[in-house]
C-alpha cells in the first residue's frame, strides 16, 4: 500500500528491545515542560519545488499518487485487523469512551472514517442517542452488517461517501471521534476531514476526539541497518546500483525502533489542537536541539506522535515513541547522509519544515537542516525527504 518504505521490525542482535507500556489513565506527555516557537512555514514553496526537481530527476518518478488508491486500500479487511489488533490504538478509544460516559450519554456523535465501525459502536455501546458513522470506502458495507448483527441498527448510521460530499440526516453533532493519524502523524491522515467536519456541523462547546496531538523528534546509532537498506545499492554483487540509493534516501523509513539506540534527548517538534486548528497549522517549520546524551554515532533521527484526550475525566492518550509500547505506526527514521561522531553534551541543531504535498495533499514533503559543531566531527547540512 505505501510507497514510503515500511519494514515489520528490525532484528537487532546486540541489543534489546524494553517496552514501557503508556498508563492510559494517566497519560503524561514526557516532552510537557519543552517550549518550542512553532513558526507558520514560510519554505513551503521553496521546499516543493526542491522536491519536485530532485523527484524528476530520479528513475523511479511517476504520477501515481497516494490519493488514488487511498480510499481503494480501507476496502480490505488486512488492514483492518491490523488496525483492531494494534492493542495500544483501540484500547485506548475504547477506555476514553466506556470511562467516560458522561461524554457520551444522550449525544449525538459523528465517527469520521468508521472503517469497521468499531468506535461507533463502543459510543453507541456508550449511551450515545445517535452515531453517524462515515466511512468512504467498500469497507462501508462491512460495517453496516457489523453494527446490524450486533444489534445496534437502530442507533448507528453508516454513511458510504467523503464527509465533504454527504448530505448529514442532522444540522449538528455534538462529538466527533476519529482515528485519523498517519504515518509521521500527517502522511495519509485524515486531519483535514476532520477539521472539515468540525466546522460544518460540530455545536459550539462540541468535543473533538482526540483533540491534542503532537510531534517529537530525536537521534539514533543505526550503523548495522543504514549499511543494509542504504549503502547496500552501493555495491551490489559487483555492480553500481548508488542511482537507487539516492532514492533510497529520500523516503523515510517506517519501522519500529529499539530505545537502547537513542542517543539524544527527545524534542517536542508541534502541539496541535484538533479544537481549534486550521488545516494551514498542520504546514510548518519548528527548530530542534538535540543534545547527546553520551558518546557515540548518529545515523538518522527518527519522529513520532503522541495524542491525548483532554476532556476525559481524566487525562488519556498514548505515545507512538520508542519507549512506549509498540503500535502499528511504529516510528519514522530519517536517514542522514553524514554519519555524525557526536560526544556527550554536544548539540545537534536545526529546524525542520514539513508541508503537504501540493500536488498530492495526503503525502509530506520534508526539509531538514541540522548542524553540529563538535570535538570530532563539523556538518551543516540541507536534506529533503518525501513520504508518498
Amino acid at each position: 500500500m505505501f510507497e514510503c518504505q515500511k519494514e515489520m521490525g528490525r532484528k537487532k542482535n546486540s541489543k534489546h528491545h524494553v517496552s514501557v507500556i503508556p498508563n492510559n489513565d494517566n497519560f503524561e506527555n514526557p516532552d510537557s515542560n519543552m517550549s518550542v516557537d512553532n513558526k507558520p512555514v514560510e519554505e513551503s514553496s521553496n521546499l516543493y519545488d526542491s522536491m519536485v526537481e530532485i523527484q524528476d530527476s530520479l528513475p523511479f518518478n511517476d504520477d501515481k499518487t497516494s490519493a488514488d488508491y487511498y480510499f481503494d486500500s480501507y476496502s480490505h479487511f488486512g488492514i483492518h485487523e491490523e488496525m483492531l489488533k494494534d492493542v495500544v490504538r483501540t484500547k485506548t478509544y475504547q477506555n476514553v469512551i466506556y470511562q467516560n460516559r458522561f461524554l457520551f450519554k444522550d449525544k449525538i456523535v459523528l465517527d469520521v472514517g468508521a472503517g469497521t465501525g468499531i468506535l461507533s459502536l463502543f459510543c453507541a455501546k456508550a449511551g450515545a442517542k445517535h452515531v453517524y458513522a462515515v466511512e468512504c470506502s467498500h469497507m462501508a458495507d462491512m460495517a453496516k452488517k457489523i453494527i446490524e448483527a450486533n444489534g445496534f441498527s437502530t442507533v448507528i448510521t453508516v454513511l458510504k461517501g467523503k464527509i465533504e460530499e454527504i448530505d448529514l440526516p442532522v444540522p449538528q453533532v455534538d462529538i466527533i471521534i476519529s482515528e485519523w493519524m498517519g504515518y509521521f502523524l500527517l502522511y495519509e491522515n485524515m486531519l483535514n476531514t476532520v477539521l472539515y467536519a468540525r466546522d460544518k456541523w460540530l455545536v459550539e462547546d462540541g468535543i473533538v476526539l482526540p483533540d491534542k496531538a503532537s510531534l517529537h523528534l530525536t537521534a539514533i546509532e543505526d550503523a548495522d541497518y543504514k549499511e543494509d537498506k542504504i549503502e547496500f545499492w552501493n555495491n551490489v554483487y559487483g555492480f553500481d546500483m548508488s542511482c537507487i540509493r539516492k532514492q533510497a534516501m529520500l523516503e523515510p523509513l517506517v519501522d519500529t525502533v529499539d530505545q537502547n539506540q537513542i542517543v539524544t534527548n527527545c524534542q517536542l517538534l508541534k502541539i496541535m489542537d484538533i479544537s481549534k486548528m486550521t488545516p494551514g497549522d498542520a504546514s510548518f517549520t519548528a527548530p530542534f536541539k538535540l543534545v547527546a546524551e553520551r558518546n557515540d554515532y548518529i545515523h538518522a533521527l527518527v519522529a513520532y506522535f503522541d495524542v491525548s484526550f483532554t476532556k476525559c475525566h481524566k487525562l488519556m492518550g498514548f505515545s507512538t515513541g520508542p519507549r512506549s509500547r509498540a503500535t502499528h505506526w511504529k516510528q519514522t527514521v530519517l536517514y542522514l547522509e553524514d554519519v555524525l561522531t557526536i560526544c556527550e553534551g554536544e548539540e545537534i541543531v536545526g529546524s525542520m519544515t514539513i508541508a503537504q504535498n501540493k500536488k498530492n495533499p495526503r503525502d509530506v514533503d520534508i526539509m531538514l537542516k541540522y548542524f553540529l559543531s563538535g570535538r570530532h566531527c563539523s556538518v551543516s547540512r540541507t536534506q529533503y525527504y518525501k513520504m508518498r
